[in-house]
């Protein structure tokens, strides 16, 4: 999965994008901060507990492990993640962020990094815009300082959230008008079917799929209703198009950052079409390096830290981290972990399955126990899972067995949040 992080300049994009992945960016108070795109991996919790929980209770309950104790590092957990980690049974599991320079109106004409910065967020699976909640920056990027009134930042926030999608609109608009007369001659000889094959040529480098583009199609039509024949079509009923391949193609979420300076009340008023959660990213990012110094206990996600012993801080460090708890505690946590987890599990529809070789003890060839961990769409069948594992396993895709249950499941069974599956194949 990858998810491309997004926005204007000077919002918190690095930010964010840091504190998701603790990869190393530069972070600057000025337009276009980022030139090239940043690829990292956030590692996000599971919806649900290791399996390995299970695991641990069943060999507690034959006698054959004993309890964990309190000072356990990983509290309870046995199983031995080959990416990611699992702490109390909190599965953390990879997924692909990619932090692309700061975008302005006008790229699509050139203006900025124009369409390279577009072409950055193609095959992406969904955009996190980031905006500035605090309405604190106008709308190419440059600061206006502080004490903007709710009205101002309202007003900014609207204009952020729907210049992007203009853009994106325009980038289309012109991908498919490029061509437009010679490419719907196929509707003459292959009628709807060839312009829906079109559209898709068209847009294969940026990830379109032809169940895709026929979805935005269909909607397209009941909308515009009996247009005439597509090559009379003019500009405004093509733009009308592309806007519904890109709520397809890119859907668009919003990470309100800036949160906790923003005036009260601003958010209730934001419009858009996707997820909106409001974001603390540089709070997220100063917990993060502060629990990877070891000052601090912190899970991504929680509204809470405590500070690991006596670890010598002075008291300006002391203050700082009181001020961040007292942030945390207000917006119920960082917002920066919450919000990929809902474009991941909700507006993505993804779950985590488990594939093992051993069907009695989850384990891989070497006996490691549960080490992989896949981000799958909900319901992927048997056969198609085992191609995410290795081609081979598809090719030669006998049976599968439900790790639980231990019922054989043939290439079509359906697989849920959390199940283990072990995959029979010919060598």
């Amino acid at each position: 999965m990858r998810i491309g992080i997004v926005g204007k300049p000077n919002v918190g994009k690095s930010t964010f994008f840091s504190a998701a992945t603790l990869a190393k960016v530069d972070i600057a108070n000025y337009p276009f901060c980022t030139i090239e795109p940043n690829v990292g991996v956030a590692f996000i919790e599971a919806r649900k507990p290791c399996p390995c929980k299970d695991i641990r209770q069943r060999l507690e309950s034959e006698g054959r492990l004993s309890t964990s104790s309190e000072d356990d590092p990983r509290q309870g957990s046995i199983c031995q993640p080959r990416t990611g980690s699992c702490i109390g049974f909190r599965r953390l599991v990879p997924c692909f962020l990619v932090d692309v320079a700061g975008l302005v109106p006008g790229a699509s004409e050139g203006k900025g990094r124009g369409n390279a910065f577009l072409a950055d967020l193609a095959n992406s699976d969904a955009l996190i815009q980031v905006v500035d909640a605090a309405g604190s920056t106008d709308i190419e990027g440059n600061p206006l300082g502080p004490g903007q009134t709710k009205e101002d930042a309202q007003l900014r926030i609207n204009q952020e959230i729907e210049f992007l999608a203009d853009e994106l609109d325009a980038w289309i608009s012109g991908l498919l008008n490029d061509g437009w007369q010679r490419g719907v001659r196929r509707v003459q000889a292959e009628g709807e079917k060839g312009l829906i094959s079109f559209i898709h040529e068209r847009l294969t480098g940026l990830g379109a799929t032809l169940n895709l583009v026929a979805n935005a199609f269909d909607d397209f039509k009941n909308e515009v209703g009996d247009c005439g024949q597509p090559w009379d079509w003019q500009d405004e009923i093509i733009t009308k198009l592309a806007v519904h391949v890109r709520i397809y193609l890119f859907p668009i979420h919003i990470a309100a950052n800036k949160c906790d300076i923003a005036p009260k009340g601003v958010l209730k008023e934001i419009t858009a079409n996707g997820t909106i959660v409001a974001c603390m990213a540089d709070v997220e990012l100063a917990l993060r390096r502060a629990q990877s110094a070891g000052l601090i206990n912190y899970n991504t996600g929680q509204d809470s830290f405590t500070i690991e012993g006596d670890k010598g801080l002075n008291e300006a460090q002391i203050k700082a981290l009181s001020h961040m708890q007292e942030r945390l505690s207000s917006n119920g946590g960082t917002g920066v972990a919450t919000i990929i987890d809902k474009v991941l599990f909700d507006e993505l529809d993804h779950i985590v399955v488990y594939p093992v070789q051993d069907e009695l003890h989850w384990t891989d060839g070497d006996g490691k126990v549960l080490p992989d961990a896949f981000v799958v769409p909900n319901a992927i069948q048997a056969k198609p899972l085992a191609y995410k594992v290795h081609s081979d396993l598809g090719d030669g895709f006998i049976k599968g067995v439900d790790g639980r249950t231990r019922r054989v499941v043939g290439a079509d069974h359906e697989l849920s949040d959390g199940d283990v599956l072990k995959i029979h194949a010919k060598s």
